[in-house]
């Protein structure tokens, strides 16, 4: 195997420009202390101390491709709500291009808040619209990909899936139409819903208890043979060209019409697994849009999900760490 110069590949990030698609979301945390229950009902008053905001979501993936310095837009519809501005404006300081983010009087802009006390989450308050999109806001969606597309010319588009109803048959129809016409790369980190609609992308990775569900497949274990009869399996279905599993603790899974191969997880202490997989598509999306190497593509991706695992809450990957380990783990 020839040697890798990860020096210039991660130079190269740089230049490359990605679309995220997909529901994106404000992730808000409450500290606060418990002093004493409250009188009206049997639950605790929590004297809230700090307010803090974060990107979430499909959003998440944006802030890993911008940890790396790709040129990274969202396109997504949000509400024309407070939590949207909130959201918009975290985008800018991240410099994610948010030109082609829609807001819309139909949707409200979902927010995960989170109340704590004593490094403990003592409940979770979800404020969002989880159905499709409407035709009018569909149809605006797909118009702004045109545009997009049109004026920034990408390499790559993402699909981060989470069930909220941004991505529609339709719009993964006409995306991945469009890119297909123009020789753009699409990746997907799909969910239950639409898993089988994402039909001729190049990479499909979804993690092994989300590809079991799909195909109903009852049998245990994460096994080379069993894994590569999975890929089989979706191939029929999507008629894709990689597939890309995660596999937990275990590692990854890749394959396409040439090779396939498990890559183990390395060792690590690990702190918190959210957040790991749109690492790992995002990593996984850059490193394949720079080279067109299936393995490489895995290893790196491998190596970045573990990281962000050593991490506490939903971590964006820290571009001189990763570097560190693939020049160190990928010989």
């Amino acid at each position: 195997m020839a040697v890798i110069d990860f020096d210039k590949l991660f130079s190269s990030f740089a230049g490359i420009k990605v679309a995220v698609i997909g529901d994106v979301m404000l992730d808000s945390y409450m500290w606060g202390k418990v002093e004493r229950i409250s009188p009206e009902a049997p639950v605790p008053i929590v004297s809230l101390q700090k307010k803090e905001y974060r990107i979430g979501g499909a959003g998440n993936v944006a802030l890993n491709l911008r940890s790396l310095q790709a040129n990274v837009s969202v396109l997504s519809v949000i509400g024309n709500d407070d939590d949207g501005a909130v959201l918009k404006k975290l985008f800018g300081e991240n410099n994610i291009n948010t030109e082609f983010l829609l807001t819309s009087s139909n949707r409200i802009t979902t927010n995960k808040t989170r109340i704590i006390s004593r490094n403990q989450q003592m409940m979770r308050l979800d404020s969002e619209v989880t159905n499709d999109l409407g035709y009018e806001d569909e149809n605006r969606l797909i118009l702004a990909m045109q545009q997009f597309i049109a004026q920034e010319k990408p390499q790559v588009v993402i699909f981060e899936d989470y069930n909220k109803g941004v991505i529609t048959e339709l719009v993964i129809q006409k995306t991945t139409g469009l890119c297909k016409h123009h020789n753009i790369i699409t990746t997907v980190d799909p969910k239950r819903k639409n898993f089988f609609s994402y039909t001729g992308v190049d990479i499909f990775k979804p993690n092994l208890k989300e590809v079991k569900e799909g195909l109903n497949v009852l049998e245990d274990g994460v096994g080379d043979e069993l894994l590569n009869q999975i890929h089989r399996q979706l191939k029929e279905k999507l008629q894709h060209h990689i597939s890309f599993i995660t596999l937990s603790e275990h590692g990854v899974f890749y394959a396409d019409d040439k090779n396939h191969h498990i890559i183990p997880s390395h060792l690590r202490n690990i702190a918190d697994v959210s957040g790991a997989g749109d690492t790992v598509i995002a990593v996984a999306s850059l490193v394949y849009a720079a080279t067109k190497d299936v393995s490489l593509m895995a290893e790196v991706a491998n190596i970045a999900g573990g990281l962000v695992c050593e991490e506490v809450g939903t971590a964006a990957i820290n571009k001189e760490k990763l570097l560190a380990e693939c020049r160190q783990l990928i010989k």
